[in-house]
């Protein structure tokens, strides 16, 4: 026979263990649960704003973007490369192959999409945010109509074509200043009229180009007036770049576009040395917001901008 208080401390050691254990699972649950890096998130969107526009263009906010922070000119569009299967990949984490838009005017996948989302498209980083952040407010404001078929509608606080990009930031800037969201994606329509209409590396285009520029700068002045610069990160980027009148092709000047990351916890690293696509625009916008990317996206998130190689 066992004494009656032997048999309770074994008792006692076991209910113990299994606190220890129920408790160590719940810490480490904890540990994987992504840390927010920032608040709120402004992706531009730039269309047909190649790298190689830097070199001739006078950018003086963007190159403030990329002093202060992180930068690639050797970024790359998904092929072909063109609009709605370029901002489609941005956003949707994914490139054609996955998300199922093929073509410069996509309105639905030519390709029947891997996964379809409860906004009933491939999912993009807006239904993370949706799903993950209830509460959070979240928008779109864009200047060219086919953006408005690229993400779900159902799941947005503002989705706004505006006639003009200079339209198109100041509704963004109101509703940033007034609902304090944690992503607003802007989408400008230019330089790229200027590279179809007149062409790519021309005065007029560079003029474009320049113009782009002041409006990223009424970004920054908002930001920074309204106090919201230290807990904003601003990510940069276009969907191809062009030549002569037109794109879709395999050229640098076509596929190699501008990625930049500035603001809370972006770190001035300068010059990249990841190797940066597209699609993992929309993983490192997951990652400095605190999201779970699923495991059907192919982008990731660019680590090095935060000080880590990795």
């Amino acid at each position: 026979m066992v004494p009656s208080n032997l048999k309770f401390e074994k008792i006692c050691w076991a209910l113990a263990i299994v606190f220890m254990v129920l408790g160590s699972c719940n810490t480490a649950e904890k540990e994987l649960k992504p840390e927010p890096l920032a608040k709120h998130v402004i992706l531009i969107g730039s269309d047909g704003f190649g790298a190689y526009a830097f070199d001739k263009a006078k950018v003086p906010n963007l190159r403030k973007m990329m002093k202060g922070g992180a930068y690639s000119l050797q970024a790359r569009s998904v092929l072909p490369s063109s609009s709605a299967v370029n901002w489609a990949s941005m956003i949707m984490g994914s490139g054609p192959e996955l998300h199922g838009y093929t073509e410069w005017g996509s309105k639905t996948p030519e390709l029947p999409s891997r996964i379809i989302g409860k906004g009933n498209i491939y999912p993009t980083i807006f239904s993370l945010i949706h799903e993950q952040l209830p509460e959070a407010k979240k928008g779109v404001s864009y200047s060219w109509g086919g953006i408005g078929y690229l993400f779900e509608k159902n799941m947005v606080d503002l989705d706004f074509n505006g006639k003009s990009d200079s339209l198109t930031v100041q509704r963004a800037m109101h509703f940033l200043v007034n609902e304090k969201p944690a992503l607003t994606f802007i989408h400008f329509d230019q330089p790229d009229g200027a590279g179809h209409n007149i062409g790519h590396d021309t005065p007029e285009y560079y003029e474009a180009v320049e113009e782009i520029d002041a409006l990223v700068g009424h970004v920054l002045k908002t930001l920074e007036e309204n106090k919201m610069m230290d807990d904003t990160v601003i990510l940069f980027s276009s969907d191809h770049g062009g030549v002569g009148k037109g794109h879709g092709g395999k050229t640098l000047a076509e596929v190699e576009i501008p990625w930049i990351a500035y603001g809370k916890n972006i770190k001035a690293k300068g010059a990249l040395k990841s190797s940066v696509v597209t699609y993992d625009t929309a993983a490192t916008i997951a990652k400095i917001l605190g999201l779970e990317t699923p495991e059907f996206w192919r982008g990731i998130p660019i680590n090095e901008i935060f000080g880590n190689e990795k």
